[in-house]
């Protein structure tokens, strides 16, 4: 069975600008200064909790669990809703297409929590493609923790997959979960490719299909 999990943010979708604007909207209500886009976009990969933890640093709160619990709850309120300027990468949805013509089962895993991924994976029809999803609420641990990726892999019923992804938190996650990893390079990533665990590389959407059809190609060799 020829299977791919993906992963979301900076992979099928930029949703930094959306984020960018809840946390933004949240600092204007305290009436604290606002991060920078550079900055948002930095803080994405490890779930809500950690980007809410990174703006407090940010703008000097500390880390006061009450403080953050209250801040993370008004930003999941500005973030619980249909994005508004969260973007589909290029080549997105013809490359679901190919690969569910190709005979593909496909999944989701993702630090985002679960309410506004189910409403990414309906807003944009993702989940047309991705029957399998675990999310930042579906188990105790999160990506890197290889726990959530084999979750989708048992729901789909696979003994393995190609995990698509695109930071060092989804390149951690594959290496620990013993997975061939396609890394897509426009994403949230930071650190040079080469320093990163990674099988395929590609940087336009119309190129995984192909690469899709080398790797299973291979693997049944």
């Amino acid at each position: 069975m020829k299977t791919i999990v993906f992963d979301l943010d900076g992979t099928l979708i930029d949703s930094a600008p959306d984020l960018h604007l809840a946390a933004n909207l949240v600092l204007r209500d305290e009436g604290l200064p606002e991060i920078s886009f550079a900055q948002a976009r930095s803080f994405i990969g490890k779930g809500a909790g950690v980007l809410i933890s990174r703006v407090m640093e940010a703008v000097g709160l500390g880390d006061d669990p009450a403080e953050h619990a209250r801040l993370l709850a008004k930003f999941m309120t500005h973030y619980e809703g249909e994005p508004a300027h969260t973007l589909v990468y290029p080549g997105v949805m013809d490359a679901l297409a190919r690969l569910e013509a190709m005979g593909c089962v496909m999944g989701l895993c993702t630090n985002k929590p679960g309410e506004p991924t189910a409403i990414a994976l309906r807003h944009f029809g993702f989940d047309r493609f991705l029957g399998k999803v675990a999310s930042a609420d579906t188990l105790p641990r999160r990506k890197p923790d290889p726990a959530p990726l084999l979750h989708v892999m048992r729901d789909l019923g696979a003994e393995t997959a190609l995990y698509v992804g695109d930071s060092e938190v989804d390149a951690e996650t594959a290496e620990r979960a013993g997975l061939p990893f396609a890394l897509y390079t426009e994403g949230y990533r930071k650190t040079p490719v080469a320093e990163l665990y990674h099988s395929y590389l590609f940087d336009h959407f119309d190129q995984l299909p192909d690469l899709v059809a080398r790797h299973f190609s291979d693997v049944q060799a």
